[in-house]
């Protein structure tokens, strides 16, 4: 079960939304090793919360963040692979947030649960060339809109 926010905007205006992931199945992803509890989800803005849960030895591959991505890790460690802060470590109870434009590849050696919050979501370089999201759907077509509406509110 994903959470989503409500499709009335005027009801997400006045409530809360209770999420309680203890009783959400994991859901696998397409990168080994990794699964997802999704706690918030905007189809139209891509605003995104996971709990990402990583096996050890898991790599997220080469991403850029087209927004701000902010990661609490709460168990284990996140470590930049490749990129401008390669060997940079986020370890259990430290929080780590990376600028919109920043590129790397990331990975747990021994594993990791983070809470994760991406504003838009990120663009996943493919080895035939694609840019996809996570989902491995076409980047442009799924979330170009997202990028023309932040240019515009800038």
């Amino acid at each position: 079960m994903d959470a989503t926010i409500p499709r009335g905007e005027r009801l997400a205006d006045r409530h809360s939304h209770l999420v309680r992931p203890q009783d959400m199945d994991w859901q696998k992803t397409r990168f080994p090793g990794c699964e997802a509890k999704t706690l918030l989800f905007d189809r139209r803005t891509g605003l995104m919360t996971a709990l990402m849960r990583f096996a050890p030895g898991s790599v997220l591959p080469d991403h850029e963040h087209v927004g701000i991505e902010q990661s609490w890790v709460i168990e284990g460690a996140l470590v930049d692979k490749e990129g401008p802060a390669e060997g940079i470590a986020c370890k259990a109870g430290e929080f780590i947030w990376r600028e919109a434009g920043s590129r790397h590849a990331a990975w747990c050696p021994d594993g990791a649960l983070i809470l994760a919050i991406f504003q838009v979501p990120n663009k996943f370089f493919e080895a035939d060339g694609r840019v996809v999201d996570a989902s491995g759907q076409d980047w442009d077509e799924t979330w170009g809109h997202t990028a023309a509406q932040r240019a515009r509110s800038i």
